[in-house]
C-alpha cells in the first residue's frame, strides 16, 4: 500500500485528503517509483478544481495530486529503454497517477536519470519549473544583448526562466509582488512591482521602444497589459493563457522529454540554475500548496516524501 494526498471530490482545499492505496501497477511505457520528493505546480490545484475532468474519467475518487516527482525506480514497464530498477530518477506523471505519494509511476520517456550531485528537491522541480523555462527562452531564440520581460518573475518557472535568460546573455526585465523583489535583483533582474502603479509606465520608462521578447507566466490582464510592449507579437510566449494567440503570441510549445530533462539536469549540476526550493515535508502538504495555490510562494515549492504524513 501506498499512502497519498489528493482530494475526495472536484473542489476547493476543503476537499483535500490523505489516504492508502495500493501501489499502481506500471503499464508497458511506464516506470513505478518510490517518491522521495514531490514538485507543487498552479496546474495540481487547478486540476482538483475541476479544470479536466475527462483525466479523471472512469476513475474512482479520491484522486492523488501531483505532476513530477523525484524518486527510486522499483519495477519497469516492458517498453521502456534506458531505466532499470535501482535507478534514481526524475520525470513527469502523465499517466494521472499523481506523486504526492509513496509510489507512483511515471512515463518512461519523460523520465531521466538523476546524475550524481543532483539533490533529489531539485530534480523534482526539474520536469515543469526548469523544462518550461528552458522551452520558453527556446521558442523566443533572442539574441545576446536583447530584452526579454518575465511576468510573474518570482515563482517557481519565473526564476528559474530569470536564470535561463541571463545564462543566454539576456537582458532580464521582470515584472512580481514587493516580497519577490530582493530574489529577483540578486539575480540581476530589473524589478518592476506591479503593485506599485501603472506597470506599463514603468516599462516605457525602463525600455521606451519596447522589450524584445515576453515570457508571460501569469496569464489574464496581465497578458494583455504587458503582450502590447514586445516590439514583435511574434515574439511573446506564454505557460499560463492560450488566449495568448488572440494577441500574436504563442503558448509555450512543451517538451520535458528524457533529452529535455537531462539537459535541464546539467544546468543545476553545473551551478547555472538555482530553483530555489522551498520544501515542505509530507504531512504539510496542504500547506505546500496552498502557497502555491494563494501566489505567495517565492521560487519552486516541493514536497519531501521521505518524512511520514501521521
Amino acid at each position: 500500500m501506498s499512502e497519498a494526498f489528493g482530494f475526495r471530490e472536484f473542489g476547493g482545499p476543503e476537499t483535500h485528503v490523505f489516504f492508502d492505496r495500493p501501489d499502481p501497477v506500471p503499464g508497458p511505457a511506464e516506470v513505478l517509483i518510490r517518491v522521495t520528493a514531490a514538485g507543487v505546480n498552479p496546474s495540481d490545484y487547478k486540476l482538483r478544481a475541476g479544470m479536466a475532468p475527462a483525466l479523471y474519467e472512469g476513475r474512482p475518487f479520491p484522486q492523488v495530486l501531483g505532476g513530477e516527482a523525484a524518486g527510486v525506480v522499483l519495477d519497469v514497464g516492458a517498453d521502456v529503454e534506458g531505466l532499470a530498477v535501482g535507478d534514481s530518477v526524475f520525470g513527469s506523471a502523465l499517466t494521472g497517477a499523481g506523486t504526492y505519494a509513496d509510489t507512483t509511476v511515471l512515463h518512461g520517456s519523460y523520465t531521466a536519470r538523476k546524475p550524481e550531485g543532483l539533490r533529489d528537491d531539485w530534480a523534482a522541480a526539474i520536469p515543469v519549473a526548469v523544462t518550461t523555462a528552458l522551452d520558453a527562452v527556446d521558442q523566443l531564440d533572442l539574441p545576446r544583448g536583447a530584452t526579454v520581460l518575465i511576468s510573474g518573475v518570482g515563482g517557481g518557472v519565473g526564476l528559474v526562466t530569470a536564470q535561463v535568460a541571463r545564462d543566454r546573455g539576456l537582458r532580464v526585465i521582470g515584472t512580481g509582488s514587493t516580497a519577490k523583489r530582493n530574489a529577483a535583483e540578486a539575480l540581476g533582474v530589473t524589478f518592476v512591482d506591479y503593485t506599485s502603479g501603472d506597470v506599463p509606465a514603468q516599462m516605457r520608462t525602463l525600455v521606451p521602444g519596447g522589450v524584445d521578447g515576453v515570457v508571460d507566466l501569469v496569464g489574464g490582464p496581465s497578458l494583455r497589459t504587458l503582450a502590447p510592449l514586445a516590439t514583435h507579437r511574434e515574439k511573446v510566449v506564454s505557460a499560463a493563457d492560450p488566449t495568448v494567440a488572440d494577441l500574436g503570441g504563442a503558448m509555450v510549445i512543451r517538451r520535458a522529454d528524457r533529452a529535455d530533462l537531462e539537459r535541464a539536469a546539467d544546468l543545476l549540476v553545473e551551478g547555472r540554475i538555482d530553483p530555489h526550493i522551498t520544501s515542505y515535508p509530507f504531512a504539510q502538504a496542504a500547506e505546500a500548496l496552498a502557497l502555491v495555490e494563494g501566489g505567495h510562494a517565492l521560487g519552486k515549492v516541493v514536497i519531501d516524501m521521505t518524512t511520514a504524513a501521521a
